[in-house]
């Protein structure tokens, strides 16, 4: 069995730090030299993979188009690889591209997966298409450039945010999502996390509150809040996820019937919009009354027992402003007027004892 394959190439002249070349494929040459990494967590919970589940009804429609006589896929496949692969110049444009397939794929699929799926569901179809690959220094590299790739296509951000933790040396505006991002991962996979399992993220599906909103939540803290001060501690990054997982057991504990067998549709304490004006609730505590543990969150929360309208009602705001429990949606206009009624009916029940904002229905 020959142990490599080989493949006329062209090299193009990009970044002294990469290698890049392209060559002509077919479907079944390309599985066996690149595998598709679909994102996952292992046993422990690290993450592994990177590539975002098949979508059946897109692959299908690719392979029905390319079953066509006239079909064509001007598009490349994106392949990155960190070893295994040895280039012969012929002269500065040419080059005879080897891979070592002698324990396996060795490169994996960056860009172009479903196309790939598509076309490899037609092997009686004797079609090549265009293959641009990399080769990256390591594991981190090919990473980065997954993300940097993808991050100007239809790739679900979801999907990025999630693999941004594992990834250094990314633009600003990605290195502050990426510690936000690590934060909703430990939150959703660490034991001794109250939100355990209840995070909805490509590695867990089944949960069912927003991760792009405790996102903002974290990140808005980090920016000016909680978290900011507490990352100032030599122990700051423990400290800031054991804030954030007593507030929300305080959350869970205080308002238990809105939150517990909930989905966003049924509650808005367990919708996007509720995640982020409970946010603020949590800044607020923390600020007045340095409130850390489960038992002084709660006893913060006390006051909007029962004057919220999670899961039926009205909210009634003041001034005449009474909306169903329902109207309450996910833009920053609607939780910013919820987290200043939830704000504002705490400190009215401190100063005064009396009600001046009240809701007509119970958590």
């Amino acid at each position: 069995m020959n142990n490599k394959m080989t493949f006329p190439a062209i090299l193009a002249k990009q970044s002294d730090r990469h290698t890049v070349f392209s060559f002509c494929a077919r479907a079944s040459e390309i599985h066996a030299i690149a595998m598709i990494d679909r994102i996952g967590r292992q046993s422990d919970g690290s993450l592994k993979g990177f590539q975002r589940p098949q979508v059946a009804r897109h692959i299908a429609e690719i392979r029905n188009y390319l079953a066509q006589e006239t079909a064509i896929l001007p598009n490349p496949i994106v392949l990155a690889f960190t070893s295994g692969v040895s280039i012969s110049k012929k002269d500065e444009k040419f080059a005879e591209v080897s891979i070592d397939v002698s324990s396996g794929p060795k490169g994996f699929v960056v860009d172009g997966q479903q196309r790939l799926t598509a076309l490899s569901e037609l092997p009686e179809k004797n079609f090549q298409v265009f293959v641009s690959g990399v080769i990256c220094r390591d594991e981190d590299e090919l990473r980065k450039q997954f993300i940097l790739i993808n991050n100007t296509r239809p790739l679900p951000k979801t999907l990025i945010y999630e693999l941004l933790p594992t990834v250094s040396g990314l633009p600003d505006r990605l290195t502050e999502r990426a510690k936000a991002a690590k934060m909703v991962e430990r939150l959703n996979f660490d034991e001794a996390s109250s939100l355990k399992g209840q995070i909805k993220q490509h590695t867990n599906p089944s949960g069912i509150l927003s991760d792009t909103a405790f996102q903002k939540l974290i990140m808005n803290s980090y920016m000016d809040g909680a978290l900011r001060e507490l990352m100032r501690e030599n122990d700051g990054e423990e400290r800031s996820f054991e804030l954030l997982s007593n507030f929300f057991q305080a959350v869970q504990k205080s308002f238990t019937k809105s939150w517990r067998d909930q989905k966003p549709r049924t509650s808005r304490l367990v919708h996007g919009a509720g995640i982020m004006s409970m946010g603020y609730v949590m800044e607020f505590l923390w600020s007045a009354d340095r409130a850390y543990t489960t038992d002084a969150f709660c006893a913060g929360l006390t006051p909007l027992a029962d004057r919220c309208a999670w899961t039926t009602g009205n909210w009634e705001f003041g001034a005449g402003n009474i909306r169903p429990w329902n109207a309450i949606q996910n833009l920053s206009r609607d939780w910013v007027e919820l987290s200043q009624f939830l704000i504002r009916t705490i400190k009215t029940t401190r100063n005064s004892g009396q009600d001046k904002g009240s809701v007509s229905a119970t958590a």
